[in-house]
């Protein structure tokens, strides 16, 4: 038995109350809220040697790249527990016989699999019984490609080669600490992670473990690809950070020898519970209270504010304990045009979630960055679809809201880039179960040193935060009485020549997971 906890968020815009809420998986909510899950259950058993890895960011040492990056293709096998011996070998014949001399480095081996077909969620539920960090990621887009040119649908991985958490503040030299271990001739090696919501608030114990930002770049990782998929290890070291290349090699056998090559198709659905008890986060009539508050703020003349987005907490103790993957399954399984992800330290909840917005995209210097604002429910019939739709396209209030989103993240673009193309500037995009007003918004960066500012500038969007960014912070910080972690801020990853982010909205967590739903 454990505890749910579900974020009901409610935005306050142009003095009126928008309460936007969306039906979701075993918990049917009415058909007019946005909700938020997060997920609390029995905590994993404690992993004492999970500490046996590297944290890149550490003050006062090289923000030089490190001395060798390089990634290593092993022979195509058919299936994955022959991938695993491959790789077992591989990395026993590096021990023996060392070929990197650098005083700091990354190695990537990497062994297609050619005809066993496995999913990459599969393969990580397969890896339940260790106690490792852990993270999951599949693009709403699948613009990825490995070197045979087959794009990347998603991947899972655990372990970490080298990870990156500090409780302050996401830094540009955080982010340089991070990029050390990236380059563009190895754009597979990737650093997943997210950035808390507001990084000056204060750490509730549920979040301890994923400080401010948390990114790892996984030990064991499995590549689901269209047409095939791939089985990878990574080891990483710096001798400066007191982490030999021997450190890293024996970290990473160490772990090979827990992962499982047998892997077992779980049912891609959650089993049937109840609810015992729910509490909520502020209470009913302290929450009427706190919105009404922001509602008198914004109708304020000499008020900055326009709008602010509310968050409540719910706990909910369900009749059995759930699986974060198995929910993370349904949410892949229920909706479509959207990003799914895991994200679990060790000693951690889960941080679980899908959402359809994406923060930015980058390609060397191309960006792209979406609107999405307003929504609505789908209709039981085509014909009430389209009356939906044209009530959100021709809604005032909407395109209030609408329009805040998209200038704001178009003004911040401008302040980075060079000439901010949106195209289309409103329309609809349609979601399995609600419809949203939406915009593309695309342009190019003057230097890739610039995608630390696109990150630090777009976060927090509108769409989860408010209008102005400064005056909906303080008021959501004065206001909600819980710590929102992880939700609402960018979950993403770092690469070489790419990066990509999400608005961590419809996310939960959990002791064993933190899920959520937006």
């Amino acid at each position: 038995m454990g505890t749910l906890t579900i974020l009901l968020k409610h935005s306050s815009t142009y003095k009126s109350l928008t309460k936007c809420t969306n039906i979701f998986l075993l918990f049917p909510l009415s058909k007019k809220q946005h909700s938020i899950y997060s997920l609390h259950f029995h905590q994993r058993p404690l992993c004492h040697g999970c500490s046996l890895s590297m944290n890149g960011c550490r003050k006062g040492h090289s923000r030089e790249p490190v001395g060798t990056i390089k990634t290593q293709t092993l022979e195509p096998v058919a299936t994955t527990s022959m991938a695993l011996y491959s790789l077992k070998m591989a990395i026993s014949k590096m021990k023996s016989e060392p070929q990197f001399r650098s005083s700091s480095g990354i190695v990537r081996l990497q062994v297609s699999i050619e005809e066993e077909e496995v999913e990459a969620i599969d393969w990580l539920h397969s890896q339940n019984h260790l106690l490792l960090p852990r993270c999951f990621f599949s693009g709403r887009e699948h613009n990825s490609f490995d070197s045979n040119g087959r794009s990347l649908v998603s991947i899972a991985g655990v372990g970490s080669a080298v990870f990156f958490c500090q409780p302050h503040p996401f830094s540009y030299w955080d982010w340089v600490s991070i990029r050390r271990f990236l380059s563009e001739s190895c754009p597979l090696i990737r650093a997943y992670g997210a950035i808390r919501f507001d990084a000056k608030a204060k750490l509730s114990v549920e979040w301890l473990p994923f400080g401010s930002f948390y990114f790892m770049i996984p030990q064991v990782e499995f590549n689901e690809l269209e047409g095939g998929s791939m089985l990878t290890t990574t080891m990483a070291w710096d001798n400066t950070i007191s982490w030999s290349w021997e450190d890293a090699i024996n970290a990473l056998q160490d772990t090979l020898s827990k992962v499982s090559a047998s892997i077992v198709r779980f049912p891609k659905q959650a089993p049937p519970t109840l609810i015992l008890s729910s509490h909520d986060i502020p209470s009913k009539i302290d929450w009427d209270i706190a919105v009404n508050r922001a509602l008198e703020m914004i109708k304020k003349n000499n008020s900055l504010l326009t709008k602010v987005v509310l968050a409540r907490s719910t706990k909910v103790v369900p009749t059995t304990n759930i699986d974060p993957l198995t929910w993370l399954a349904c949410l892949t399984v229920e909706s479509e045009n959207a990003y799914q992800f895991l994200l679990q330290p060790p000693n951690a909840p889960a941080f679980i979630g899908n959402t359809p917005e994406q923060l930015f995209h980058r390609k060397w210097l191309h960006i792209t960055s979406e609107a999405l604002a307003g929504t609505r429910a789908r209709g039981v019939s085509i014909a009430l679809d389209r009356q939906i739709e044209l009530d959100l396209l021709t809604s005032p209030k909407d395109d209030i809201e609408f329009t805040i989103v998209r200038d704001t993240i178009r003004r911040k673009l401008e302040g980075v880039c060079e000439k901010v193309v949106i195209k289309p500037k409103k329309m609809i995009r349609k979601l399995p179960r609600i419809q949203h007003l939406f915009a593309q918004l695309a342009s190019r960066l003057r230097s890739e040193e610039d995608e630390f500012e696109i990150l630090s500038s777009l976060h927090p969007s509108p769409a989860v935060c408010g209008f102005p960014t400064e005056e909906a912070q303080l008021l959501i910080a004065k206001t909600e009485v819980f710590d929102r972690g992880m939700y609402g801020g960018p979950v993403g990853w770092f690469g070489g020549g790419e990066s990509e982010f999400a608005v961590g909205i419809r996310d939960s967590g959990r002791k064993q997971s933190l899920l959520g739903v937006g």
